[in-house]
């Protein structure tokens, strides 16, 4: 069932969605050679504790983390550990919180140093297929409209989306209905109404979308090892277009 969010509810996730972002930010900056996925995750719960809210996905189905940092070929759901980044990595931060009664949920991929041009391509390819999926967040359209819209521009740039996992509904719960596929046929699925708020993720592949699980039992990685990118934010549908909730105030 899609919950419609009263405007005093979307500016309480508004306010999750810009602890979010500040975050991210910070991360983005710290990210460099020789860094640790692990400090990045430290310093993720200092941030979002010093703000008074709650890491969203630390304990949630039993993730141990504040900080999910996927490298490389890690699709989504990477364990921050020892491991250094190194110049030519790409890492998917992905951060949510949890702050008086609403969660915010957003993700980028950052550049270590100097990165190859597939990657390059890669990255811009992905957050040019969100800007797109945003664009068609308004009243009237289909849910299938924004996953035709990621499918349509990766597929042209030569890269796939990842089938196996979706974006979703947010509000009270961090993860809601409806699922957000990022393939799809426009025209199809449930109308966009006015007071949704949905977490449109991208993740794309280089090569193949097939995945496949680390045994860690977390982690989600290319079946052909090639790399992944991953960008999201949280928007709001309204009557005047689509409002990103996620983005630096």
């Amino acid at each position: 069932m899609v919950i419609l969010k009263q405007p005093s509810e979307i500016e309480k996730i508004r306010e999750s969605n810009g602890i979010v972002a500040e975050i991210l930010a910070e991360l983005k900056e710290k990210v460099q050679e020789g860094v640790t996925t692990l400090e990045l995750d430290r310093i993720s719960e200092e941030l979002v504790l010093k703000k008074g809210a709650k890491p969203a996905f630390k304990g949630y189905r039993g993730y141990p983390f504040s900080l999910c940092a996927s490298i490389n070929e890690q699709v989504i759901h990477g364990l921050p550990s020892q491991r250094v980044l190194t110049e030519g990595d790409i890492v998917g931060l992905d951060f949510g919180v949890y702050y008086h009664g609403y969660y915010g949920d957003a993700a980028l991929t950052v550049p270590v140093g100097k990165i190859s041009k597939e990657a390059s391509m890669l990255l811009k390819a992905t957050e040019e297929s969100l800007d797109r999926a945003i664009q068609e967040a308004t009243v009237g359209n289909r849910l299938g409209d924004i996953s035709a819209a990621v499918q349509k521009h990766v597929e042209a740039e030569g890269f796939s989306v990842v089938r196996d996992f979706v974006g979703h509904g947010i509000g009270r719960n961090l993860h809601e209905d409806p699922q957000i596929p990022n393939y799809g046929i426009k025209g199809r699925g449930v109308a966009l109404k006015a007071g949704m708020v949905l977490a449109i993720e991208p993740m794309v592949n280089a090569g193949t979308y097939k995945v496949r699980m680390l045994t860690d039992g977390w982690t989600a990685v290319t079946a052909d090892g090639r790399l992944s990118a991953h960008f999201e934010h949280t928007i709001a549908i309204t009557d005047h277009g689509p409002e990103i909730l996620s983005r630096m105030q």
